[in-house]
């Protein structure tokens, strides 16, 4: 019954069990290295040196408030963020999810950009546990004060659910990872405040927004009353997000963190990780950007790729594949063959993103595979 139940698994096993495996890192025997993923910065691995602060950090149990390394990836989040308070939470979704919690009621709308990871990458989740809806506004990632305005819905109206919430994200997975200018930002959350609209800045990648902008993550979120920003993207902790606002409101998101089912015990571990990455890991950030820019200067080149230059601005590389050539299903298929992973976001629609596992050479390299992949007939 145990061989059958393992059966699935035994390549894998038997590939670990091997006298050369057991000297080489799990990592190596899971994935071969000449493999170039690009399906997210999240796939990324701790470093040695991030291992090594993680076995090192000191522990509590973080439900009582006695985790020290969790308290202070805390209060580093909270200053680099330029909130009063901030509080770890396991991943970017729940850190939405519990935003949503605490600044709405059921029946409520929900101004979001359109394409947000809030509608489209959370399994419903908005609706599931806070019962609100969504209106998408703009248009490739953005939109403006005017468009805000509006879509907003009042209050006190028997037929509208009312807008009680607009949330901006920074940057925008959907759209290729645009950046949004502090003077946009700045002026929605200033129409927003005027009609008692609450603003919420979805910071999954923040940092690489602020790094692209030349400022601060602070600055970035001054504007929003709350902002997260993760931890498991760019700088490439295992896991991880900050979220950050007025501390009577992040002191209530404790509560709906343990009703999402979020709190654990002795997380610093993970929090440890999770400050040795915004330490280390964060000025190499233009890095990405700059892989991600050749990546998409040579596949813009081919034919049958639609690509605006212009959006490549961060990390990620949306692209578009023009009738009479393979279709996005084909080309992940025929690059996976070749050592380039990527995914697609649509029937013809593509997404690579580079992150610190991948170094300028590969970036070529796979810049080539692809730009040929694209180009060649259906």
């Amino acid at each position: 019954m145990l061989s059958f139940s393992l059966f699935p698994f035994r390549p894998l096993l038997t590939s670990l069990l091997r006298p050369t495996s057991l000297l080489r890192p799990l990592s190596s025997v899971l994935s071969p290295p000449s493999l170039i993923d690009l399906r997210s910065d999240t796939v990324t691995r701790p470093t040695p040196e991030m291992r090594a602060v993680i076995a090192a950090a000191p522990v509590g149990d973080d439900q009582f408030g006695e985790d020290p390394s969790v308290n202070a990836l805390q209060d580093q989040g909270a200053a680099l963020l330029g909130k009063e308070a901030a509080l770890w939470l396991p991943t970017g979704t729940m850190a939405n999810q519990v935003a949503l919690r605490l600044l709405t009621q059921p029946g409520d709308d929900v101004i979001v950009s359109r394409e947000s990871h809030l509608v489209w990458h959370e399994a419903g989740a908005g609706a599931a546990n806070s019962g609100i809806q969504f209106t998408e506004i703009g248009e490739a990632g953005s939109f403006s004060a005017e468009q805000f305005l509006a879509a907003r819905k009042p209050r006190g109206h028997m037929l509208y659910p009312p807008t009680t919430l607009v949330s901006v994200e920074n940057t925008h997975n959907r759209a290729g990872g645009i950046v949004l200018t502090p003077d946009r930002t700045t002026a929605i959350c200033a129409a927003a405040r005027e009609h008692g609209v609450a603003t919420l800045l979805d910071g999954a990648r923040l940092w690489n927004a602020a790094v692209a902008l030349r400022t601060t993550p602070a600055a970035l979120a001054q504007p929003f009353d709350v902002v997260w920003a993760a931890l498991s993207k760019g700088l490439g902790a295992p896991a991880g997000s900050l979220l950050a606002g007025p501390r009577e409101l992040i002191a209530r998101a404790v509560r709906v963190r343990r009703m999402f089912g979020g709190a654990m015990r002795q997380v610093g571990l993970l929090a440890a990780a999770g400050s040795y990455a915004i330490t280390s890991h964060y000025d190499r950030l233009a890095d990405d950007h700059a892989n991600a820019r050749l990546i998409a200067e040579r596949v813009a080149q081919s034919p049958r790729v639609r690509l605006d230059i212009a959006t490549v601005q961060t990390n990620i590389v949306v692209f578009h594949l023009e009738p009479g050539g393979p279709d996005a299903a084909t080309v992940v298929a025929r690059a996976r063959e070749r050592g380039v992973w990527l995914i697609a976001f649509g029937p013809r629609t593509l997404r690579v993103v580079t992150h610190l596992e991948v170094t300028c050479a590969q970036c070529v390299e796979a810049a080539e595979i692809l730009a040929e992949l694209c180009g060649a007939d259906a």
